[in-house]
Parts: structure tokens; sequence; C-alpha cells
């Protein structure tokens, strides 16, 4: 995965943090992260929100009026139901 690959990246992420890729494939994320900033950001992010979801005691459910304010400024107004 060569330096401005992040979408390849992107594609695998969850694999990569549930370390569920193939060894070589890690490697070459592994290597990617050496000098993109960015991504190691978005891991680290995604690894600590993985850590705390698992730390809670469950998911919190998202009040309605909330998860409708939350689709309609996503443009995902399909999903409300409709």
């Amino acid at each position: 995965m060569e330096q401005g690959h992040c979408h390849d990246l992107l594609n695998s992420l969850s694999e990569y943090i549930d370390g569920e890729l193939d060894p070589q494939v890690c490697a070459l994320i592994e290597q990617h992260l050496q000098g993109c900033e960015d991504c190691r950001v978005m891991v680290d992010s995604l690894r600590k929100t993985v850590y705390l979801y698992h730390a809670s005691s469950g998911p919190t459910p998202v009040p309605e009026g909330v998860r409708q304010r939350l689709y309609r400024c996503l443009n995902l107004d399909e999903f409300l139901g409709k």
C-alpha cells in the first residue's frame, strides 16, 4: 500500500482492527500507517472507540429525535421509515 492510497486502508480498517486480515495485508497497512498521520489518527480513534464500547455496560439507546436529526443531516431520510 503506497502513500496516498488511504481509501485502500479504509476498505479494510475494521478487519485490521479486529485482527482478521492476512498478515501480509497487515504489514502493508502498518507500513502505510508509518507514513500517513491522518490514517494513524483514524486507526487510533477507531481502536479507542471499540475499546470504550466494549468497556461500557452496553450500547446507550439514541433518542428518537436525535436519530431523526442525524439521519436528515446525513441525507439518510430513506432510513427514517417514511
